[in-house]
Order: C-alpha cells, then structure tokens, then sequence
C-alpha cells in the first residue's frame, strides 16, 4: 500500500515541459454518478404536467405549478389624465363611446385618444402635459361636446395636482424664472415667495401648463393624475 506521505515524482522531462501540475497530490475519486445521491423514484413528472415533490440527497423540494398567463388576470389600468368634468373611472370607462367628439372640440388640441399601448383605455380621452396641456377655458367646449355624458359640468374640473421639484427649478437655484406662475391659468393655484414657486394645493386643477411651459433642463413640474374623481 503506498505512503500517503510520498510525494509524486517528476522526472527531468516533465519539468522542462512545465508539468508541475504533476507534484499536486490528489485525491482518487470514485466516479462523479456514484458520489452523489439519486433522485428518488417520485422525481418524474407527473401525466398532470406538474412537476412531482423531488428529494435529493435527503432534501425535499415541492413541486411548483407551471404559470398559467393566459388565465392571469388583466393588469389594471394606468392612472391618466382626463379632460375637466371626468367622472369616476369606473363609470368613466363604462360609458365612453370613443367617439372622439371631446378631442375635436378642444380648442387647444389638448385632448387627444389614447393609444393602443394604455390597454384597456385605448381610445379613450386623455390629456398629456408634456404635448398640450389643458387650458381651464371658461366655457369647457369638451363638456359641452360629450354626449355620452361622462365629462359633465356638475362636479369640480380637477384632473390632478402640481408639484414643484426644488432641485431641479431654476427660481429654487438663484435664477429668476417665473413661467409656471405667469402661465398658469387657474389663480392662486402657483404662488411665489421670495422668488420662489409653490404649488397651492387646493387651488391646482392639474391642468399641466406649469409643466408644459418649464424652461428647467429637466423639468420641475412633477404632475400627479388625481385617483378619485366623483360619480354621478
């Protein structure tokens, strides 16, 4: 039986060769299959498409359900903007023809249909800040347009709140801006303190102006749709 103590051998060939791998001592292993344990018999699937309860080396692991996505239900609908007199959601959605006679009476092209990507809203009107924001009109020609009668004059014409973000405007930084305060269409909706703008909260309808007309680098108007609008 050979010492464990003796070292390997390496002849003169082998160390001009470089094969001084050959004084590293290791271990014989038995073959890698027999090392380690079988899966017990209950390891295949079962005729269900579920995967059994696997055990392997003395652990057991629970089988886990394939992921059924075509019965996953559909993902609710993204908070959106609507146009001034917009009733609940629910309703909202419910009665919507898309008929798109809001989008065309808009005056300011403020309102337009949303796209296939905002499933299940697709076709629905929708205002977006960063394109056309809403001008307050007095006379809410989108109201007065809709027939289905889910924009309606009775209840408050908020469609969500401002924010300014300090670090990135520019009055906040020393330098005189006052375009959010001078545009906005709603009053004391913005006031400015020192130069320095501040969203009234219980003023602001979220008509976007502020943030349409930010001249900040990255835009300071943080806009947020309102989540809870009165049924009828």
């Amino acid at each position: 039986m050979p010492d464990k103590n003796e070292r390997p051998k390496i002849n003169r060939r082998d160390l001009l060769k470089g094969r001084l791998w050959k004084l590293i001592s290791v271990p014989k292993l038995g073959p890698l299959i027999a090392r380690y344990p079988k899966a017990d018999s209950q390891d295949s699937a079962t005729s269900s498409g579920m995967a059994a309860t696997k055990s392997i080396g003395g652990i057991s692991i629970e089988a886990v359900a394939p992921t059924n996505l075509a019965g996953k239900p559909a993902s609710p609908s993204v908070p959106v903007f609507r146009p001034p007199g917009a009733i609940a959601e629910p309703q909202f959605l419910a009665g919507c023809t898309r008929c798109g006679d809001c989008v065309s009476a808009c005056p300011y092209d403020a309102i337009r249909n949303a796209s296939d990507r905002l499933r299940p809203i697709a076709g629905t009107p929708i205002i977006e800040a960063d394109t056309s924001a809403c001008m307050m009109c007095e006379d809410f020609p989108c109201i007065t347009a809709c027939k289905p009668g889910v924009l309606v004059d009775s209840i408050p014409k908020v469609m969500g709140t401002a924010m300014v973000t300090q670090h990135l405007c520019l009055a906040h930084h020393g330098t005189t801006c006052t375009a959010c305060s001078e545009r906005c269409p709603v009053a004391d909706a913005i006031n400015v303190t020192e130069g320095k703008p501040t969203v009234n909260e219980d003023t602001c309808t979220g008509c976007g102006v502020c943030r349409y007309v930010c001249p900040a680098p990255e835009n300071a108007i943080l806009l947020m749709p309102t989540f809870s609008r009165p049924s009828v």
